[in-house]
């Protein structure tokens, strides 16, 4: 049941009329209590949606009581007007929920540049309402759906010290416009732990940094990512930071796997892990440098091993290494060693799906994954065939 998997929440999903495809549209998901703490993180895309400005304000205080989402439209570069129906939202959704309207927070996604349809967001919150439910997780998960071909879920359950369970349930929206800096498109997060807002802020940017950081899939950002969290203290349990953070770096790690095996058009699930740097900095940079190569990743669409084109990518980074002592392995087959020729490049395997790309810096410890795809005919087509 995703968000309604924990205690605590009713979450619902309807079609407001916001798509001409006649799909659900629009999702609710609301915190029934009896602790209201709220975290989130949002895109650093300086050109950001008017509902992050709303959203960033609301969270301010820690607390959040719902959240309502839509697709089929972004509110982005909307102006003054935009802002105002992001409001207009918020204090429709709260009036119908009897909450103040400055604890809603309001995502969107879709189309750039164009305003809301006001008239059916408005008689879709009243729909959304009445279709609250405790087991409505999968339905608001698949409201939020724009290119992506399949909702994402995904729940946790964990103890705290005295034996008491909690759990953590996600979903989260996106098939493009996949490098965020903070967030990732939309995703929203549930527990019911009791957390208070300060470690749920601490927690959600530490697994934010090493899960949807780090899915990278076609090197564009997007105006309204928004990973928003929700604590609702239902089932008593009080985790350590620790422990809870685990579980939530386990459920946004989820999510983000299954953000890039959904991504427009791809062919190929793209692991790109970086090992022995100087820093887990070192590492990263490296990683998301191979991941960010078209040249790379239109090879692997080819199912071609060119490990040249990782070590040029690996060439432009600054991180710490000597040439001539880089390694790559793909899905378990040393093609580049010392910086040269390796094993024999026929004895990889790029049918599979899914490919491992290990690069060995032999400069010290540290390490870090990228997810990615590989660029294929049809990203170029479906990124090209309709505005997006």
């Amino acid at each position: 049941m995703s968000i309604t998997a924990p205690l605590g929440f009713r979450a619902a999903g309807v079609t407001a009329g916001l798509k001409t495809s006649g799909k659900p549209d629009l999702a609710l998901v609301v915190n029934d209590g009896p602790s209201k703490s709220a975290a989130a993180v949002f895109t650093s895309n300086r050109v950001a949606a008017a509902p992050v400005h709303w959203s960033r304000e609301v969270v301010k205080d820690g607390r959040v009581d719902a959240v309502i989402l839509n697709s089929g439209g972004a509110n982005a570069c909307t102006g003054p007007q935009g802002f105002q129906n992001t409001h207009t939202t918020a204090e429709k959704t709260a009036e119908a929920l009897g909450v103040s309207a400055t604890d809603v927070v309001v995502c969107s996604t879709g189309l750039i540049g164009e305003q809301l349809p006001m008239e059916k967001i408005l008689a879709g919150i009243g729909s959304v309402t009445a279709a609250l439910a405790a087991d409505g997780g999968p339905a608001a998960a698949t409201a939020i759906m724009t290119t992506d071909s399949v909702s994402k879920q995904a729940v946790f359950t964990g103890t705290d010290t005295e034996g008491k369970e909690f759990t953590i349930g996600g979903m989260a929206k996106g098939a493009g416009m996949l490098a965020p800096g903070l967030a990732t498109m939309l995703v929203v997060l549930t527990t019911d732990a009791d957390v208070q807002p300060e470690m749920l802020d601490v927690v959600l940017r530490d697994a934010t940094r090493v899960t949807f950081d780090r899915a990278d899939s076609d090197g564009c950002m997007s105006t309204n990512d928004t990973v928003v969290l929700l604590a609702s203290g239902a089932s008593g349990a009080v985790p350590s930071a620790v422990d809870f953070g685990a579980g939530l770096t386990e459920v946004c790690a989820e999510l983000a796997r299954k953000l890039i095996g959904d991504a427009e058009g791809a062919s190929h699930d793209i692991a790109i892990r970086t090992f022995n740097a100087a820093s887990e900095r070192d590492a990263e940079i490296v990683s998301r440098a191979v991941a960010r190569s078209n040249l790379f990743k239109t090879a692997i669409f080819g199912k071609d091993p060119n490990w040249g084109r990782v070590l040029s990518a690996v060439g432009t980074t600054d991180a710490a290494f000597q040439p001539d002592q880089l390694n790559v392995s793909m899905n378990g087959v040393q093609i580049c060693r010392n910086g040269s020729i390796g094993d024999d490049r026929n004895l990889v395997d790029l049918e599979p799906r899914a490919v491992l790309v290990e690069i060995d810096l032999q400069a010290g410890d540290a390490e870090a994954t990228i997810l990615t795809n590989d660029l294929t005919h049809d990203y170029v087509h479906e990124n090209s065939a309709y505005s997006s």
